[in-house]
């Protein structure tokens, strides 16, 4: 394996050039930086990132926490992630805290205790051991969320208005005629299944329908909508929208074990657009997300703060799409 003084030879550039390509790219011009990293790519190089840890005080990992690891969503923001750490000579350390706010201070301790640069934390608590420290450094403390935006948490996000996309889906099901809708939502204390009601509320008092709503609660599994969908359809529902395409999956089985038919019975709205949405039976219409995007965003953001990038907390909302297949068609009025 070559030398970084080897690389600098190939590349026909300084050692320090070759460092600050690896760990402050931004301060190298993007012609040179290609060149680099080409030379850096192609003869094998790896950076000791040991010594350099030793030199500059730096651990070059990231540490990046989700509720719900068995959750597909969450894999494709921890390969959005992963890519943009790489790109920054920044490792990703992965933690799943399951909903539990000890093991969200357990791996939080991990930046207390300097074993991490920055956290990126995709659930909606900020974990309550990393108070004193956004108390004490403000916008310069090296934390970031990433989905469940709320303003309270006081850190800088990257997430979709989950209100608009909400109010996307009812507007999609009233313009195919449905008047009785069914909604299967998050848990209550997810501020992303609170925005999405709000919206699903308001498309239907614009349209005059806020009788025709039907609310139940799920967790976001696809086990977690069979009761509420059962309970839906006893109420006549000609359509159902569920805040995770993992619940709306739960939804189709409970509508086929009730003998009716998606969407000639009832049609199902989804949210995420995962891999799969698109082989369900029969294909799913959804709100997409830009799943990848939210963890490169949410690296880059903790980046712009580890480099001491001065500014006021930034909060990245990005474009959801309604991505409409055959899951939904108007209501069968025979």
């Amino acid at each position: 394996m070559p030398t970084i003084i080897e690389v600098a030879a190939m590349a026909g550039v300084s050692t320090a050039t070759v460092s600050r390509v690896l760990s402050r790219p931004e301060q190298v011009s993007a012609e040179t930086r290609r060149h680099v990293l080409e030379i850096v790519r192609s003869s094998g190089y790896t950076p000791n990132v040991a010594a350099r840890s030793l030199r500059t005080l730096r651990a070059a990992k990231i540490l990046l926490t989700v509720p719900d690891i068995s959750n597909t969503f969450f894999a494709s923001v921890i390969r959005g992630a992963e890519e943009a750490a790489r790109d920054t000579g920044y490792a990703v350390v992965v933690g799943d805290t399951r909903h539990d706010p000890e093991v969200e201070d357990q791996y939080a301790d991990m930046l207390s205790r300097r074993e991490v640069d920055g956290l990126i934390f995709l659930g909606h608590r900020l974990p309550a051991s990393l108070g004193p420290l956004l108390a004490r450094k403000g916008a310069a403390a090296p934390i970031v969320n990433g989905c469940e935006y709320s303003p309270d948490l006081g850190v800088p996000s990257v997430h979709i208005d989950n209100a608009a996309a909400g109010a996307d889906a009812i507007d999609h099901l009233i313009a195919l005629g449905h008047r009785t809708i069914g909604i299967v939502t998050g848990t209550g204390i997810s501020p992303i299944s609170r925005d999405r009601l709000a919206g699903a509320i308001d498309a239907a008092h614009r349209a005059g329908l806020r009788d025709g709503l039907h609310v139940r609660v799920g967790d976001y599994s696809a086990g977690s909508a069979v009761a509420p969908t059962r309970e839906l359809l006893a109420c006549n529902v000609t359509a159902i929208f569920c805040f995770s395409d993992e619940m709306a999956m739960g939804a189709l089985s409970a509508i086929g074990d009730a003998g009716l038919s998606c969407p000639r019975d009832v049609s199902v709205i989804g949210f995420d657009d995962l891999p799969l949405a698109r082989y369900f039976q029969p294909p799913l219409t959804t709100i997409a997300q830009p799943k990848g995007m939210i963890g490169r965003r949410a690296v880059e953001l903790l980046v712009d703060v580890l480099r001491g990038i001065d500014g006021p907390r930034k909060q990245v909302t990005l474009r959801h799409e309604l991505v409409v297949r055959h899951s939904t068609a108007a209501p069968d009025r025979s």
